[in-house]
């Protein structure tokens, strides 16, 4: 720990953490082992960072959010393990409404991206370069978020799609698929993704077919989950679609 870091004395720092100058660790955060924070990096009270963790310079986490509602309440932010927050992200802890914002495993967060309050990002996540998350947005497992992006406060991700850069997300956008253009459209399927993940060919044929119904028949979208349902009742990714479709509150894009 560099002599003029400011640690509370109610945080609890794993032995081999190394804090780096000027840093700031309010009370009752918890940092695991093996994670570095660099200089001039900022984390707020009730703040709980996992193992084997990067946070580059100049980072905010864990403040309280930019709600007008907030109104003091004892909220959390979570990151999981193996989590990399590039230089000047900010990351703000939960509200009333849920609590806390989460963060999972094997994250990678480059410069300048803001994640609000009560946001919940997954595994294996990438939000690139000033992607900006509303407060409330839901990201699954795997989502690729190109780089200038905004994206509107409530909206989901379903895990393994991927959204190219600087593009305005304001629906939810379904698992497995590129999306792309302005408005925001269906790009056809993940491949590249779904390829480097191991899903068999005849997976991603099933896929391709399901957003072929979906996206470019002429059935509404009640019909086309009709035709998924009595196509593909047994298929653990059409479940998957279906699942996020039957939750999703913005409508799809």
């Amino acid at each position: 720990m560099h002599p003029t870091a400011l640690v509370s004395p109610t945080a609890k720092i794993d032995s081999n953490v190394k804090i780096g100058p000027f840093c700031v660790v309010e009370d009752n955060v918890v940092i695991k082992s093996g994670t570095v924070i660099n200089s001039f990096v900022h984390i707020a009270s009730d703040t709980f960072v996992g193992k084997d963790c990067q946070i580059f310079q100049g980072s905010v986490i864990g403040e309280i959010p930019q709600d007008l509602k907030y109104d003091g309440e004892k909220t959390k932010l979570i990151i999981g393990d193996r989590v990399t927050v590039r230089e000047y992200c900010t990351i703000n802890k939960g509200t009333n409404a849920n609590g806390e914002t989460l963060i999972g495993n094997d994250v990678l967060l480059m410069a300048y991206v803001h994640i609000a309050h009560d946001c919940i990002i997954g595994n294996n996540v990438i939000l690139a370069n000033g992607v900006q998350l509303g407060g409330h947005v839901e990201i699954g497992d795997w989502v690729t978020v190109g780089g200038m992006t905004p994206i509107h406060q409530f909206t989901k991700i379903g895990c393994h799609a991927f959204i190219g850069g600087g593009y305005r997300i304001v629906q939810d956008i379904p698992p497995y698929i590129l999306a792309m253009g302005e408005p925001l459209k269906y790009a056809g399927i993940n491949s590249v993704g779904l390829r480097r993940r191991k899903f068999p060919p005849e997976v991603r044929d099933i896929i391709k077919k399901i957003y072929k119904i979906i996206f470019k028949s002429k059935t509404n979208l009640s019909e086309s989950i009709k035709l998924i349902k009595r196509d593909y009742c047994d298929n653990k990714e059409a479940s998957i679609i279906l699942d996020f479709i039957k939750n999703s509150n913005r409508g799809l894009i």
